[in-house]
């Protein structure tokens, strides 16, 4: 054989031998095949989706078991189940917050409009104060604030009063006020009215610090929603015309047929030794005009003539 063709086999390339496996990709390094995922076969819409699904499944379970907890606590003591506010019976009041009878009590559950409508403020304390209501006026408020003044006077008719009756066929007529009055017999004397409208005195008593009088003008103070809280400023009022540091204790206190009359007993001290007066305000309601008011004192150095004040308050007649 010729020496060419034997090199020409010689440098010649031997064919490739193609055997069918695993591919490359598929082998890892250690050499062993990697089992392909199903999971890499699906869309990834497919997979957000499933994610998504069990996402609400377990959040579902988790709020589940939450309220199952929530609603097994009102079971503890000191503790109330959720629900509707009912309103408390009219009937049977709600006792206060965290007495026994509030957690041994059921409350009857309300309608669907009634308990949209309940309000949770607390009910309003029982207790009688001088504070302002709705139907009381800044100038009660601090007349009952007063400590010369002991409160609303309570519910009480005048009673008769010791001393001589004085009957009397004579009368003043106070046209400033649009009322008249008895005008009582002798000692009493008619005196200079001003600052009221018709005035009239007993004679004073040696060494008295006081003086028995009779007296009518238009309510000198601002007039009130009901007479009966107009008298009490009026009688608050009067204390101006007694000693300085006088108290009121009332002792009468009812409606007259056009007004309000308040009795009472004005304390005073004279030469550090403790005297009083009777007294009393009739307030008299008048048609087109402001009420008029008859205020009488006697002091007790004069009290053989006390019931003059009877005399002069059932004497009140419109004009």
């Amino acid at each position: 054989m010729p020496a060419y063709v034997t090199a020409e086999a010689d440098t010649s390339e031997l064919p490739k031998v193609v055997v069918d496996g695993p591919p490359k990709s598929s082998i890892n390094p250690l050499g062993s095949p990697v089992k392909r995922s199903r999971i890499g076969d699906l869309p990834m819409r497919v997979i957000y989706r499933i994610l998504a699904a069990v996402t609400v499944v377990v959040v579902g379970a988790v709020a589940a078991v939450a309220g199952l907890v929530y609603s097994g606590s009102s079971d503890q003591p000191g503790e109330e189940a959720s629900g509707p506010i009912a309103a408390p019976s009219a009937a049977m009041p709600s006792p206060g917050f965290g007495s026994p009878a509030s957690s041994s009590s059921a409350s009857p559950a309300p309608s669907s409009s009634a308990s949209a409508s309940v309000s949770a403020s607390p009910a309003p304390s029982p207790t009688v104060s001088a504070a302002r209501t709705p139907e009381r006026s800044a100038a009660v408020v601090v007349a009952l604030s007063d400590p010369r003044v002991p409160g609303m006077p309570p519910g009480k008719r005048l009673a008769r009063l010791p001393g001589k009756e004085h009957k009397t066929k004579l009368r003043l007529q106070d046209a400033k006020s649009g009322v008249s009055l008895a005008r009582l017999a002798k000692p009493w004397k008619t005196y200079g009215a001003p600052p009221f409208s018709t005035k009239q005195v007993l004679p004073k008593v040696k060494g008295g610090a006081t003086r028995a009088m009779v007296v009518s003008c238009p309510v000198p103070i601002k007039v009130q929603e009901s007479p009966e809280e107009t008298a009490l400023l009026a009688a608050r009022w009067t204390l101006n015309h007694h000693p300085k540091g006088s108290t009121i204790a009332w002792t009468a206190s009812q409606a007259t047929k056009d007004g309000w009359l308040l009795a009472y007993r004005v304390k005073y001290k004279i030469k550090a030794k403790s005297r009083f007066s009777m007294a009393a305000v009739a307030v008299t309601e008048v048609p087109g005009a402001k009420p008029a008011m008859v205020f009488v004192t006697i002091p007790d150095t004069q009290r053989a003539y006390w019931r003059d004040i009877n005399t002069a308050v059932t004497s009140i007649r419109l004009k």
